[in-house]
């Protein structure tokens, strides 16, 4: 069975993105960056709400071309690009760079996904993550808690039908003050 882990860049305040979707408080530090392009490198699939998803294939895919792109935005684009990755959603029609679209049952096909034999798999999107959460299916936790409070906006964690308790398996304080926390779920 693969594991499936839900991670973003948070409030502390817990919100991935504040009011207006500005993700602009998030900017990661060298090492933070590749922190997460090292997850990336160690994930099978990575599974994306539509919102995310026209996000992340807005920059990309073409994140290795640009102008003064560092070494480690070279190095996470070309991993991106090149990885399984799974769209959830009702509102799109065509994904590109090695996509695949799902536009049915989101818990009933990463239940399916989850049960194949393989390595890690990324859920991405406080929506999506959300419905997987209230499902039981997320394994594990990534949160990297930035020292900023914005407010209001789209929340890391959504409302749950019951508790799920977690057992804390790693702490790293990253420049800039930004925290990283990771639980497994306790089953």
């Amino acid at each position: 069975m693969r594991k499936l882990i839900y991670g973003m860049n948070v409030s502390l305040d817990g919100y991935v993105a504040a009011p207006g979707e500005d993700i602009s408080w998030g900017v990661p530090s060298d090492e933070m960056f590749q922190f997460w392009s090292d997850q990336l490198e160690a994930t099978d699939l990575t599974l994306y709400g539509r919102k995310l998803w026209q996000t992340m294939s807005s920059h990309w895919p073409t994140g290795d071309q640009r102008p003064g792109a560092t070494p480690a935005e070279i190095q996470f684009a070309r991993r991106w690009r090149d990885m399984s990755k799974v769209v959830f959603s009702s509102t799109i029609d065509k994904v590109d760079w090695n996509t695949r679209l799902v536009t049915g049952d989101a818990v009933a096909e990463i239940t399916r996904l989850k049960a194949e034999d393989g390595g890690p798999m990324d859920i991405g999107g406080p929506t999506l993550a959300g419905a997987a959460m209230r499902a039981g299916l997320i394994d594990e936790y990534v949160l990297a808690t930035s020292p900023v409070l914005v407010g209001g906006g789209k929340p890391f964690f959504s409302a749950l039908d019951s508790w799920v308790n977690l057992n804390l398996v790693e702490t790293r304080t990253f420049p800039g003050g930004v925290t990283l926390t990771r639980y497994e779920t306790r089953r």
